[in-house]
């Protein structure tokens, strides 16, 4: 029986984990506010012999894989030391299969230091969102060693449709940064040219409907703008903060690459400048407020009655 230990019980990590609950695999969980541990060993436990672990140290005694889902690779890293560290206890042959979206300098340096005990590692975000974990049809980016990737593909396979071998260490991290940056310059500049063509006198919902059956459309005009800018819902499904985080990173890489990157560094900064404006709570999608108040206009606007009934 695979001996699997699940470090990072967020809202992502919590359903992943989840797939991970059955007969066929010893679980061990960890998680830094453990209380959302002690929930999740209360419901699966019983049924799937789920344990809780006290500390890192603990959760890695004795695994053959370790699954990390943090909010960024310092975050990891800061796991591996001290008593309590996973490196106190982690056996030689053991694999660390890192799903946070992290940089790829770090996940570099996690490695060597992993390797110099004989443990292997591989970075491997995933793309997906909270809905794509629940359901277990995650895309999962992989970066290491592929044989490494055969060994732990049954246990992604809980709650990954797609796995994808991207490269070396690293690699996984860099196309997720990436991709997460191509999402933020879509939300950025459909709310702008969304804002411009409001005050031109074109109706939002309009806009949206003419453009996503045309060529500038995207995820974020098909789905993101109309279930959640229209309605002005704005749920809190990815922090804000994450994205930030994820556009600096592929900034930094262009930057590492010496490729000449304006769209990516202005991405990076007009992210930030959101990120410092509406906090560390807001979601992602809550960056188009940021627009509207520089552009001086609505999404969606105001209708009258008449244009309601």
């Amino acid at each position: 029986m695979p001996r699997v230990a699940f470090l990072g019980l967020g809202a992502i990590g919590t359903p992943m984990a989840r797939h991970l609950a059955r007969p066929e695999y010893d679980l061990v969980v960890w998680n830094r506010t453990t209380a959302r541990a002690t929930a999740f060993v209360a419901q699966h436990g019983a049924a799937q012999g789920v344990r809780l672990a006290a500390t890192p140290a603990e959760a890695g005694r004795d695994r053959d894989i370790i699954v990390t889902c943090l909010p960024v690779s310092r975050d990891v890293e800061g796991l591996l030391d001290g008593p309590d560290g996973l490196l106190a206890t982690l056996p030689s042959g053991a694999v660390l299969v890192d799903c946070t979206s992290g940089d790829p300098v770090t996940s570099r340096r996690i490695a060597e230091r992993l390797a110099a005990r004989g443990i292997g590692f591989l970075d491997a975000p995933v793309s997906g969102g909270v809905s794509g974990a629940e359901q277990g049809a995650l895309t999962i980016m992989v970066g290491g060693d592929e044989t490494l990737l055969e060994r732990v593909r049954p246990v992604l396979e809980c709650f990954g449709k797609r796995i994808v071998h991207c490269g070396g260490i690293g690699a996984g991290d860099a196309l997720k940064a990436v991709n997460n940056a191509l999402l933020a310059m879509h939300i950025w500049g459909t709310a702008e040219g969304l804002v411009a063509l409001e005050k031109a006198g074109v109706r939002s919902d309009v806009a949206l409907d003419v453009i996503n059956t045309s060529s500038g459309r995207s995820n974020a005009s098909m789905n993101l703008f109309p279930e959640r800018v229209l309605t002005r819902a704005f749920p809190r499904t990815f922090r804000l903060a994450l994205l930030d985080k994820d556009v600096g990173i592929a900034a930094d890489l262009a930057r590492e690459q010496q490729i000449v990157s304006p769209l990516l560094q202005l991405t990076a900064e007009l992210f930030r400048q959101a990120h410092r404006e509406l906090g560390e709570d807001a979601d992602h999608v809550e960056s188009v407020q940021v627009v509207e108040r520089l552009g001086g206009g609505t999404i969606g606007g105001k209708r009258d009655a008449a244009e309601s009934t």
